[in-house]
């Protein structure tokens, strides 16, 4: 009566009414819970539809306990290519003195894992669609264990490179496994608070093995680089042990046939019993199982355990899997491009080129590097489902295009004086500090955790193998030529080249990357395939229609 009396309709006119006054308040609360989940769709297309919102409580569930400790123990796994990363660093001045190589050979031993890795990548897919993503895991902690034992005990520059060969192969296998896994158990509330916890534990493992270059440094130099590479193997039993308590991933189950098993799984890991109803079903269908299939066990075709991936991504693909071919495989190449694994794995060279002499003050200063990574990346977590991959991406490539310029700039200044410029050296320092702490809180994170939701179901193993391909051979690149880079075209010319890069990929991140944020696996799919489609942009259509229903579309689905 009192909307009849204000706005002078009447009738089905007031129902419009009525919900355009709904439409606005649960914009302001964010909460379309109160009207039955059977009637919002019905007032769209007539149809009932199941949403995961409608079994969302009134208030926000707590983190799952149980896929939290599933998330850690597979993260566990890339702490061995971050411990690398870190020990290699300081290492490296003692095993050039030591084995008495040259910087071709030095920088050629610091960056061939990541080209090691290829192999642990390529085999890493179709290996976690055989025996599972979980015992892939072991398997990665595995290789990685026996290759670190057998840099420990090198005796010589051949049998060390044989060690960083099986190492890599681990590395490798670690780096596609850890975030798929974490994808595929975590619920969509906390999805890319989970998945970037891989991110979390390289930067960890970098932090452990700058700490642990300090710790041996004051050692014997024959002895020495052997303890800080050597107990690197470690982290891998502990790995072994703490994978017995993992459930396997409910996607592998599923098209495994093993439905029984997969919904134990998603009931532990998700947020609600029909959160996990409805994420079964999401997979079923996504794994071509009959929505009504009720059956413990079924038999799945082929196609699902493989066959004829390779030809769907490469060959064939349809236009949203080719822009999510394109977004993952770029978000890749960019963020070893940008020169992240030259800072870190050169950082001792970026000081002493800074005018930091002294073996004790530049590990030091590595430690920093290692510390404000990890706890930039900390802070990542937290802000992944609450500002957005998109927004915080940009961010973060804007920060490291300023901080790299600065470097740059800082650089150029110490090189050009003929005097100790301390200013310039403290520039030199925090410019390193902040752009690896713009890295952490989103271009890090952000690559492995966007690169490994986009993925659909069918094509998520070979996928995420590909990204990780990207990305290690990126990496391999840079840091096997950095030393020769700098020499050609100076040390700050290296860094205002990898200033463009970075500049490059922002462009490309505005204009590839559609917004994930809060979406299931299964739906993600959905918005990719046009190229300057943001998955944010909504967009209300109001009929003005006496005889209509109002019509409310959000990228071309109803909501």
């Amino acid at each position: 009566q009192l909307l009849s009396s204000i706005t002078g309709f009447h009738g089905h006119h007031i129902i419009h009414t009525h919900y355009i006054l709904y439409l606005f308040c649960s914009s302001l609360s964010n909460r379309n819970r109160w009207l039955p989940a059977k009637l919002k769709p019905q007032l769209f297309t007539g149809k009932p539809e199941k949403i995961i919102d409608d079994f969302d409580p009134l208030k926000k569930p707590k983190r799952n306990k149980f896929a939290f400790g599933c998330a850690i123990l597979a993260s566990m796994t890339s702490i061995l290519l971050g411990y690398d990363i870190g020990v290699m660093s300081g290492a490296s001045i003692y095993i050039k003195r030591d084995l008495k190589i040259s910087d071709i050979q030095l920088e050629v031993l610091i960056g061939i894992i990541n080209l090691h890795s290829l192999i642990g990548s390529f085999l890493a897919g179709r290996t976690s669609d055989w025996i599972g993503r979980r015992y892939t895991i072991v398997l990665a902690g595995s290789i990685f264990f026996v290759g670190a034992l057998l840099m420990g005990f090198a005796p010589n520059y051949a049998f060390l490179m044989f060690g960083r060969f099986v190492a890599g192969v681990g590395v490798g296998y670690a780096l596609m496994i850890a975030p798929v896994y974490t994808a595929e158990v975590s619920p969509a509330s906390s999805r890319g608070f989970l998945t970037s916890f891989p991110e979390v534990f390289i930067n960890l493992g970098a932090l452990f093995g700058f700490v642990s270059n300090f710790a041996f440094s004051k050692l014997p130099i024959n002895l020495g680089w052997r303890l800080m590479l050597g107990i690197g193997a470690i982290p891998s039993v502990f790995l072994a042990v703490g994978v017995l308590a993992m459930p396997e991933s409910p996607r592998w189950l599923v098209m495994q046939g093993r439905l029984g098993d997969a919904r134990q799984v998603l009931n532990k890991t998700s947020d609600s019993k029909e959160e996990a109803e409805l994420r079964l079903a999401d997979i079923k269908q996504a794994a071509g199982i009959p929505e009504t299939c009720t059956d413990e066990v079924v038999q799945v075709t082929k196609q699902n355990h493989g066959e004829g991936v390779w030809k769907e991504l490469l060959l064939h693909p349809t236009p949203s899997v080719r822009h999510i071919l394109i977004a993952a495989i770029g978000i890749h190449f960019f963020q070893q491009a940008s020169g992240i694994d030259a800072v870190v794995l050169y950082s001792p060279r970026i000081f002493e080129k800074a005018g930091i002499t002294s073996d004790k003050y530049k590990l030091l200063a590595t430690i920093a590097v290692g510390f404000f990574k990890t706890m930039f990346i900390l802070v990542a977590t937290f802000l992944l489902d609450r500002v957005g991959r998109r927004p915080l991406l940009l961010t973060s490539v804007g920060g490291m295009i300023v901080c790299l310029a600065s470097l740059g700039v800082s650089l150029t200044i110490i090189d050009h004086s003929h005097t100790k410029l301390t200013w310039a050296i403290a520039l030199s320092i925090a410019s390193v500090l902040c752009f690896v702490a713009s890295f952490s809180i989103g271009m890090g994170p952000i690559a492995w955790v966007y690169s490994t939701e986009i993925l659909p179901l069918r094509l998520r193993a070979q996928g995420a193998s590909m990204g990780v391909v990207a990305n290690r051979v990126t990496s391999g690149v840079i840091s096997m030529t950095f030393i020769s880079l700098y020499e050609g075209i100076t040390i700050s010319g290296a860094f205002f080249l990898f200033t463009g890069i970075a500049m490059v990929s922002w462009v490309f991140f505005f204009i590839m990357l559609p917004e994930t944020q809060g979406k299931t696996l299964e739906e993600i799919e959905g918005c990719f395939g046009n190229f300057t489609k943001k998955s944010n942009d909504k967009e209300v259509n109001v009929e003005n229609n006496s005889n209509g229903p109002i019509q409310l579309g959000t990228n071309g689905r109803h909501a």
